[in-house]
């Protein structure tokens, strides 16, 4: 995605998914689709961006992108997750990342993560096989290896509301730490983790920008429009091909 203004992402109003999300679209009374983004990490001229896509009401799915060229160009670099929200990113250097986040829909869980090894290529992992309510609420990885995490379990979550979580293999595994009813603490996370960039607001285009530090100064990068479609009626089913024309009757034959 190259920047001849702001970027608007693509979107296929796929019918099955708004359904499924709860939204009935139609002609009459069009469904908004929304971009909302809420986190920024950076490596030298490396960024990512991660955030989702949303209806009024409803999340539809993930989106992560990411510029090697310090903002001037875009891609999304890993595929859409459905129902999903990544909250938080983290780069550690130019090769390793982790962005967090979990299933919206119907109410939070199965918190998960989309890791890079390599700086291109993102996968999924969950942070338990069993799944089940749950908020990334904060993580934090101090070396390729080694992280921590803290989970919002809600009601749900026994001995505590809090999980503290971490990890020894880059988010491969993870293990339990401690359960809590008040919120812990990341042990080895810096106070401020990100200073020379930042997501704003213009409310003008509606847009999302994102900002690099200049001196006392901030200079745009990139701008991303907050509008991503409108979507009306399904297209109709397609038309069954015509049956095949009866056979013309025989001419009958000559009397004798």
């Amino acid at each position: 995605m190259a920047q001849d203004g702001p970027i608007r992402l693509s979107f296929d109003c796929a019918h099955e998914d708004l359904a499924a999300a709860g939204m009935a679209c139609s002609d009459d009374n069009r469904c908004a689709i929304y971009l909302e983004l809420s986190g920024v990490s950076s490596s030298g001229k490396k960024l990512v961006l991660v955030g989702n896509l949303h209806g009024s009401a409803s999340t539809l799915y993930s989106v992560l992108l990411s510029s090697d060229d310090g903002g001037a160009t875009w891609k999304e670099a890993a595929s859409r997750v459905g129902g999903a929200a990544l909250d938080q990113v983290q780069l550690l250097d130019a090769t390793h990342g982790w962005a967090g986040g979990e299933i919206q829909v119907p109410l939070p869980r199965d918190p998960f993560f989309l890791t890079t090894s390599d700086g291109a290529s993102w996968t999924r992992k969950p942070i338990s096989e069993d799944g089940g309510p749950g908020d990334m609420l904060k993580f934090w990885f101090d070396s390729s290896d080694q992280g921590e995490l803290i989970v919002d379990q809600g009601r749900s979550g026994e001995g505590g509301r809090y999980a503290f979580y971490e990890t020894r293999t880059a988010g491969d595994t993870w293990n339990i730490v401690s359960k809590t009813t008040q919120m812990p603490r990341l042990r080895r996370a810096p106070a401020v983790q990100n200073v020379d960039y930042r997501i704003g607001n213009d409310t003008k285009l509606p847009a999302y920008v994102v900002e690099k530090r200049d001196g006392e100064k901030w200079a745009r990068l990139a701008a991303f429009l907050v509008n991503v479609a409108s979507c009306g009626s399904p297209p109709p089913p397609p038309r069954p091909p015509p049956p095949d024309s009866p056979a013309s009757p025989e001419p009958p034959a000559d009397a004798k």
